[in-house]
């Protein structure tokens, strides 16, 4: 892409991070995308222009690192900032035309077909699925190695069955192995063509084509021979999350036909396991390396909930708890790199967006953002307070986006959340063997390696 003109009318530049005269910062993005990120607000502040390539194919990236540039572009000014770059449509063309990834009419009638499937009442009613799995999981670890499990393995699971359990029912068995082995495939794919400068069509028969097709074909028939029986009124109990999709109408929106739903299923096995797998294991990992806040998360869950279940009522009853998720996902939040393209020039911290820019927020970025977050890269669970909350602007922390376009699963993803810490740590002390854990960019955040901590059965 060429380089845009970044001087506005009254001479106001965008600053740019430095880099190699040629290549830019293209080394540095691929290297370390969220190091790079976190440098350029150091140095040059909450509005950056970060070049990457070469001349011809140099993509410019405006990035913005304030709470309220965030607040603009996701809230007050969200119709100028798009999902129209070649990263979201590369997610189009493998998960399809979902709610994470449509846009205009598509999304608004999909929202308002799906809005009353995530009702707090309906959502507070899967909190018993989310239990069974989670003590399925409590119960295998009695049998781990040397006490030692991958916690970032074991929240994927977890989370995947989760998830997996809602959307189908008594099907989930049939999904769980095929998502679990299609997806990798799926999002290294999107991810290598997503930040890549030119690509081969997805026509051509090139080795990375023909085996993201190959998982694409396999995913996409498991999703459709279950739409299908649900549709051919095959019984699954009625109240998993595809029967509901699968029913759901309106006299303005009609219904969603095969591949819509297929589209929808999709996008909600993406962003409803690994955003909350990342969460759960980032949670614990941080509580084996603190064991002041685990023992007062432990005693509070004690206190609270005693040997009984938990269920989703317990979510106002352990505030502690709620605010150690809350400090793991500012620490570690699941997307750590949200993209837009400006539809027009528009001013943000003083400085102009030009029209037509690639626009980054960074949660990474501003969940570390001195002004908000004192001793940012300390873990603190009493940085969420109702007190503390109240003294900080809207968008100093955003794991789940906001404004129009905000997480459709956020009170899910909560309720899974902690559900399976509370009933976790009840049955297990954590101390960390991995204390430093490298993370990268993907389509969600992602440790580059295991997460392991040391378990203790707190039995007897």
């Amino acid at each position: 892409m060429a380089a845009a003109d970044t001087r506005t009318e009254t001479g106001t530049e965008v600053p740019a991070l430095g880099g190699m005269p040629l290549l830019g910062s293209l080394f540095d993005l691929k290297s370390d995308s969220l190091g790079t990120y976190l440098r350029a607000q150091q140095q040059r502040g909450d509005v950056v222009r970060i070049t990457a390539g070469p001349p011809g194919l140099r993509a410019e990236l405006y990035c913005i690192f304030s709470a309220e540039g965030a607040q603009q572009v996701l809230a007050s000014e969200s119709a100028n900032f798009r999902k129209d770059n070649a990263f979201y449509q590369e997610l189009r063309d493998s998960f399809g035309n979902g709610l994470l990834t449509s846009q205009d009419e598509d999304y608004l009638r999909q929202r308002r077909l799906v809005q009353p499937l995530f009702t707090k009442r309906r959502v507070d009613g899967y909190a018993g699925a989310v239990a069974a799995e989670t003590q399925a999981v409590v119960a295998g670890w009695a049998q781990a190695p040397g006490g030692v499990v991958d916690v970032g393995e074991e929240m994927t699971q977890l989370a995947l069955r989760a998830v997996a359990r809602i959307l189908f029912g008594t099907d989930v068995e049939a999904t769980v192995d095929v998502v679990d082995r299609c997806f990798p495939v799926i999002t290294e794919y999107v991810l290598r063509r997503g930040y890549s400068p030119a690509n081969f069509p997805r026509t051509w028969p090139t080795p990375g084509n023909k085996r993201a097709a190959a998982a694409m074909d396999e995913l996409y028939a498991v999703c459709d021979r279950i739409i299908a029986e649900r549709r051919s009124g095959a019984p699954a109990g009625g109240e998993d999350l595809l029967s509901l999709l699968a029913a759901a109408t309106s006299t303005d929106d009609g219904e969603f036909d095969a591949t819509e739903l297929r589209d929808q299923v999709l996008i909600f096995l993406l962003a409803g396991h690994e955003t909350t797998a990342t969460s759960l294991a980032f949670s614990l990992h941080l509580l084996a390396r603190h064991p002041e806040q685990q023992a007062r998360a432990r005693e509070e869950i004690s206190r609270v909930l005693g040997d009984r279940t938990p269920e989703a009522a317990d979510l106002d009853r352990l505030p502690y708890l709620t605010q150690v998720l809350k400090e793991a996902m500012r620490l570690y939040p699941a997307a750590p790199v949200i993209g837009r393209s400006s539809v027009a020039a528009t001013e943000v911290g003083g400085r102009t967006i030009p029209a037509g820019s690639d626009v980054i927020l960074a949660p990474w970025v501003t969940h570390r953002h001195p002004g908000y977050w004192p001793d940012p890269d300390r873990f603190d669970p009493d940085r969420f307070t109702p007190e503390a909350e109240a003294g900080r602007p809207r968008y100093a922390w955003f794991p789940f986006g906001g404004g129009p376009r905000a997480c459709i699963g956020q009170h899910f993803s909560m309720l899974e959340s902690v559900i399976a810490l509370a009933m976790i740590l009840r049955a297990h002390e954590f101390e960390a063997v991995d204390t430093d854990v490298p993370v990268s960019a993907g389509i969600t955040l992602r440790a580059d390696g295991p997460i392991r901590c040391r378990i203790r059965s707190t039995a007897g």
